[in-house]
């Protein structure tokens, strides 16, 4: 977003959507998030919070609350009033900062931020996930447990904040964030991890915890039944938007997980070997996964390049155009034709896995190598086969077979 579209109303307190999709210009600019607190947009792109405040003697000058994403909307707005309390008894907040600071260091630093920041700056996360993780701590455990001393945190802490967490309500959808608990369960559980590999603790505090929070029941590969697949697949080609119609029609096709689709480059398909050559970097696995490319799947592509080969991506975000799709591209577009409690983007997986299986039953090991999925065991030691030239036969019955069920001159002669 252009800082020029940005609307009055939403200058004041902006939402992390907002922020984050704000872009660079020429020059550094800032923009008042209320009561003095400016967020900064440099023209690298990089972006942090800063307060504008009068020092002691009078003279105006400015205080850092950090970089964003670290740092959110919400987590800023609060290290802003507390800034303001020590500005209103008479301290500067950049010397009571730098003092506080020192002393951390003269005592060694033992706080549960410190101890998540030096964590998570050695992890290899993708920028999403980097921004969904940070985003998590700044939102449920820094302001309660961020400024304690991470070796006294005991046990029945973590498990009663770990359940206000489950207990709190998505206020799109009225329920619990039960996932969201164990999420922050599972990353705090890792940062501990880190601190007892270095020796900073003897045993991790969070360990087992998992067995007493509440399981959340996933819906990852929700599907509708065989019955109602052709169903499905025809309102899917009549979707009304091109690009996602193609994008949908390939995640049907080709069941690969949604985000190796959304954050697909041009630059990884070879259309006339009808190849697409997925990066170990975006794959579950971090193993590169060589996609054998049915003659539909490469018409759609050939079809969808006219629409978006001027970025990189198959389906750049619409605000942004170095940037992939948002991550609900394929959920809103199922919620659009009526499928949205019935079928998850994931689940077309189980879908294919189902029908493959069926199809193919004395073939396992070439069904699970289209799936992607991971050997496991001594199976894992011995088969290095990938399977290709038994996949691209495979992959192409499949999209015949999806052709078929979504012909609708053929099912309408059956009904008839």
């Amino acid at each position: 977003m252009k800082r020029t579209e940005l609307k009055e109303k939403d200058k004041l307190k902006m939402k992390d959507t907002i922020l984050s999709s704000l872009e660079p210009e020429s020059k550094e600019y800032r923009i008042n998030d209320g009561e003095n607190l400016h967020f900064v947009v440099n023209p690298t792109g990089n972006k942090r919070w800063e307060l504008r405040y009068r020092k002691p003697n009078g003279i105006p000058s400015w205080f850092g609350l950090g970089k964003y994403p670290n740092v959110g909307g919400k987590w800023a707005r609060q290290k802003a009033d507390e800034a303001r309390k020590l500005i209103s008894q008479g301290i500067d907040p950049r010397v009571h900062k730098a003092e506080a600071k020192q002393a951390e260091v003269e005592k060694g630093s033992f706080t549960f931020n410190q101890l998540a920041e030096d964590y998570y700056t050695i992890k290899k996360w993708t920028a999403e996930t980097r921004a969904r993780n940070i985003g998590a701590l700044n939102n449920h455990v820094f302001p309660v447990m961020g400024k304690r001393d991470y070796r006294k945190i005991t046990k029945q802490e973590w498990l009663s904040l770990f359940k206000e967490i489950q207990g709190k309500l998505n206020p799109r959808t009225g329920k619990p964030i039960i996932e969201m608990g164990q999420r922050v369960r599972a990353l705090v559980r890792e940062i501990y991890d880190y601190a007892e590999v270095l020796g900073k603790i003897e045993s991790n505090p969070i360990s087992n915890l998992h067995k007493i929070l509440d399981k959340h029941v996933g819906n990852s590969m929700k599907h509708v039944d065989s019955d109602e697949l052709p169903s499905l697949l025809r309102a899917i080609n009549h979707y009304p938007t091109t690009d996602t119609r193609i994008a949908l029609k390939l995640l049907t096709m080709l069941f690969c997980r949604p985000s190796e689709l959304r954050e697909a480059a041009w630059d990884e398909f070879d259309l006339n070997a009808e190849v697409w050559l997925i990066p170990a970097i975006r794959m579950k696995t971090k193993k590169e996964h060589k996609v054998p490319l049915p003659k539909q799947a490469v018409e759609l592509l050939q079809e969808l390049k006219q629409l978006t080969g001027y970025s990189s991506f198959l389906l750049p975000n619409r605000n942004d155009k170095t940037k992939a799709r948002s991550n609900t591209v394929f959920i809103m577009a199922l919620r659009r034709i009526g499928y949205g409690d019935k079928q998850n983007p994931h689940g077309f997986r189980h879908i294919a896995s189902t029908i493959l299986n069926d199809k193919f039953s004395d073939k396992p090991q070439v069904v699970e190598a289209c799936l992607a999925h991971s050997k496991k065991g001594v199976k894992a030691v011995y088969d290095k086969a990938t399977h290709f030239d038994e996949r691209r036969i495979m992959m192409q019955w499949y999209a015949d077979h999806l052709d078929k069920l979504a012909d609708e001159t053929v099912i309408q002669f059956q009904s008839a």
